[in-house]
């Protein structure tokens, strides 16, 4: 196993800088994704972005607590990255935002499951509290998804051996939740991650490209 942590930055300003980027995330994503979600539900235009072989994709509650793990997942990276790379994956979350939410316009989706209430009273309280906050569009591509690959993404970068694995696992279950708690399709996840993927590797290469050209001007 190897941990490639930074050693010169103590983790209390990490963990302040980790917070401080997580502001203009947090506006990015309450400004449109909410917005965009609720004006979807006035439209009458929303598409069937789905396979009718889908829709027996089975509801299993039980699911709704990998799914909410995505909240967690995105800190795990304050454990590994610089300030210069929180930066950078800042930056990996407000593109995709941005990017999902101008799809989400072109490309308004509607859900294809029924939405159920689970009889078990922690899980009705649970999707209860889900469906009131979250409308059945936004699906094209999967926020939930490209947010957790962004986040493991970064973690790629500094970590290996188990630990990789155990993140490259939690993101599989995650976006396996997704479908389990009838919250997204198929296509929706496989998007999402693209996404993810696509704007990884830009910005990989913009970094790169910079950092030759610091190294080459002193």
């Amino acid at each position: 196993m190897k941990i490639n942590t930074s050693e010169t930055e103590p983790f209390s300003c990490r963990l302040t800088s980790y917070l401080l980027w997580g502001i203009p995330v947090s506006v990015c994503f309450f400004m449109l994704y909410p917005t965009i979600n609720m004006f979807t539900t006035t439209r009458t235009d929303t598409l069937d972005l789905w396979l009718p072989a889908e829709l027996e994709i089975p509801f299993i509650p039980a699911f709704i607590w990998a799914y909410l793990s995505m909240y967690l997942i995105i800190l795990v990276p304050v454990l590994f990255l610089n300030r210069r790379e929180q930066k950078r994956m800042a930056l990996e979350l407000i593109t995709v935002t941005v990017i999902s939410a101008i799809i989400f316009l072109l490309f308004p989706a509607r859900l294809g499951f029924v939405r159920e209430l689970p009889s078990e009273p922690l899980y009705h309280v649970l999707f209860e509290q889900l469906f009131t906050l979250d409308n059945p569009h936004n699906l094209v591509p999967s926020l939930h998804v490209a947010w957790s690959c962004t986040a493991v993404l970064a973690v790629s970068r500094k970590a290996t051996g188990w630990i990789i694995w155990v993140m490259y696992g939690w993101l599989l279950l995650i976006s396996l939740s997704t479908l389990l708690v009838h919250q997204h399709h198929l296509l929706d996840v496989i998007t999402g991650g693209l996404l993810s993927l696509t704007t990884f590797y830009f910005a990989r290469n913009v970094y790169e490209k910079n950092s030759r050209t610091t190294a080459g001007t002193v």
